[in-house]
C-alpha cells in the first residue's frame, strides 16, 4: 500500500491511464479529470520507497529518451514493493517496421504504422523517442534490477493501446517483470 494524496491509500499506479477502476489511482503528465497525480514518470518521488504492488504503463515508455528509459525504471522499482509486478506495454518496433517494409500497404495504413512508432503528435508530449524490441526492452528492465521478465499476450485489465493488432497481429511489445523479494510473502 502506498500514501497518495490526500493521505488516502493506493496499492497501484495506472501511468498514463485515461479511465478510472477500482483499485488503481492515474498518474499523468498532464492534469484530467481522471487524473488522480500529476507529473514526469520518471520521478516518482511523491511515493515513498516499496509501497505499490503493481505499476501499469501501457504506451509510455516510449515517450522519454533512450538514455531516460533505465532510470525511469529503476524509480518504477523503487516504490514497488518487493515482488511488487510492472506492466508494460509500447509499441513492437520490430512488428511496426516489419509492416510498413509491405508493399501492399495503403498511404493510409502507413500513416496509421507512423503514428504508432513516432507518436501521434497530438501535443508536446506525444512523440516517442524509443523504439523497444523484445531484447531491448528486457535488458533494460535486467539492468534496472526487474527479475521474472516475460513476455505476455495481454494483460487483461485495461482495453487500450496494448491490445491494438494491425491486421490481426499485436503491435505491442507486452511485457511483465517483478521487484526481487525480500522476506515479505509473495504479490499474487
Amino acid at each position: 500500500m502506498v500514501y497518495g494524496r490526500e493521505d488516502r491509500i493506493v496499492a497501484r499506479l495506472h501511468i498514463g491511464g485515461w479511465v478510472r477502476r477500482e483499485g488503481w489511482e492515474n498518474f499523468d503528465i498532464l492534469p484530467a479529470p481522471h487524473v488522480d497525480h500529476i507529473g514526469d514518470f520518471r520521478d516518482l518521488s511523491a511515493f515513498p520507497d516499496g509501497v505499490l504492488e503493481a505499476i501499469y504503463a501501457s504506451h509510455v515508455l516510449e515517450h522519454v529518451g533512450f538514455r531516460d528509459v533505465v532510470p525511469a525504471l529503476k524509480e518504477w522499482l523503487r516504490v514497488l514493493a518487493p515482488y511488487g509486478i510492472v506492466m508494460i506495454s509500447v509499441p513492437n518496433l520490430e512488428v511496426l517496421c516489419r509492416h510498413f517494409s509491405d508493399p501492399r500497404l495503403t498511404d493510409s495504413e502507413r500513416s496509421y504504422l507512423m503514428q504508432v512508432m513516432f507518436g501521434s503528435q497530438a501535443d508536446k508530449y506525444d512523440f516517442h523517442h524509443t523504439g523497444f524490441y523484445p531484447d531491448l526492452l528486457a535488458g533494460m528492465l535486467a539492468l534496472a534490477g526487474f527479475t521474472e521478465i516475460q513476455q505476455v499476450q495481454n494483460f487483461g485489465i485495461f482495453s487500450d493501446s496494448s491490445e491494438h493488432t494491425f491486421h490481426g497481429v499485436p503491435i505491442s511489445l507486452n511485457v511483465t517483470a517483478r521487484k526481487p523479494g525480500s522476506s515479505v510473502e509473495k504479490i499474487k
